[in-house]
């Protein structure tokens, strides 16, 4: 069993930046696929960004491409969502995923492990 646990998350301006954290226990996930998603009140979990188990292979929403950037420490069993230039659309509850795929198109059903989010908001 994996435990996931986010951090980071915050009130900040847009144009600022922030990076989150997401760390898990119970068992190495360097053999798993880490994504990031996101939910806004009112509105389905959507996909932020992924990124492979050795790193070399990193998707990202249109929404946030260019903006943000996903790393893993894999020694340190943590996955890392550095967000720049914030905007107001951004604000949510951001989640960490774990999965043994990795798949054409990322869907929800293919994550194993879930963590709790952490909250992040964008004022304008």
């Amino acid at each position: 069993q994996v435990q996931l646990v986010e951090s980071g998350g915050g009130l900040v301006q847009a144009g600022d930046s922030l990076r989150l954290s997401c760390v898990a226990s119970g068992r190495t996930v360097s053999n798993y696929q880490m994504a990031w998603f996101r939910q806004a009140p009112g509105k389905e979990r959507e996909f932020v960004g992924r990124i492979r188990w050795d790193g070399f292979s990193r998707v990202y929403a249109d929404s946030v491409k260019g903006r943000f950037t996903i790393t893993r420490d894999n020694a340190k069993n943590t996955a890392y969502l550095q967000m720049n230039s914030l905007k107001p659309e951004d604000t949510a509850l951001y989640y960490c995923a774990a999965s043994p795929v990795w798949t054409g198109i990322p869907v929800l059903n293919d994550y194993t492990y879930w963590g709790q989010g952490t909250q992040v908001t964008v004022s304008s």
